[in-house]
């Protein structure tokens, strides 16, 4: 036992792992945080490029449709609300390298006919009507790293409703 008693002494006084100890604890919080970072500003850009896709399908509807489309007082408008998810999905899954976090549950097209003559400043328009179309997509975000945090005991951050809205004034062909 006394043979014993210096290697210990020894052994308790060497340095030589203590660097590869606190790399090993500390390297699961890195990695937490670099992926979730990563995770984060994914999950931002698609939803940029969702806002990009509404702000296209805006302006597709207001290129395509008839400017006369408000002189009946009330119009239909000609496109179909499948094509404006076709439009704001390809918008968010055409350039990503992996899916996104994002998705589009509903798009809508609305026609407003606004009135000129009533306007604050009461100042007539070349057009007594002015159609203006608004589309909105209803989006579903689910957070990055959510499984990771409820694997950890935590309740994660989970998903979130949210909805873009984009208007345009009517131009027509």
């Amino acid at each position: 036992m006394r043979a014993l008693y210096p290697h210990i002494r020894k052994f308790r006084r060497s340095q030589s792992g203590a660097a590869l100890v606190e790399f090993g604890i500390s390297l699961p919080l890195i990695l937490i945080l670099a992926f979730g970072m990563i995770e984060s500003m994914r999950l931002l850009w698609s939803f940029q490029a969702a806002v990009a896709g509404v702000r296209d399908a805006t302006r597709y509807v207001a290129r395509t449709e008839r400017d006369n489309i408000c002189i009946p007082s009330t119009g239909t408008l000609d496109i179909s609300d499948a094509d404006l998810v076709r439009m704001v999905t390809t918008s968010i899954n055409g350039g990503a390298i992996f899916p996104a976090g994002i998705t589009v549950t509903g798009v809508t097209a609305t026609l407003n006919c606004t009135n000129t003559k009533t306007t604050p400043f009461n100042v007539e328009l070349r057009q007594a009507v002015v159609p203006v179309v608004t589309v909105t997509a209803n989006l579903t975000m689910q957070f990055p790293m959510t499984a990771v945090f409820r694997l950890a005991g935590g309740d994660g951050w989970g998903t979130i409703n949210t909805s873009v809205v984009e208007q345009a004034r009517i131009y027509g062909l």
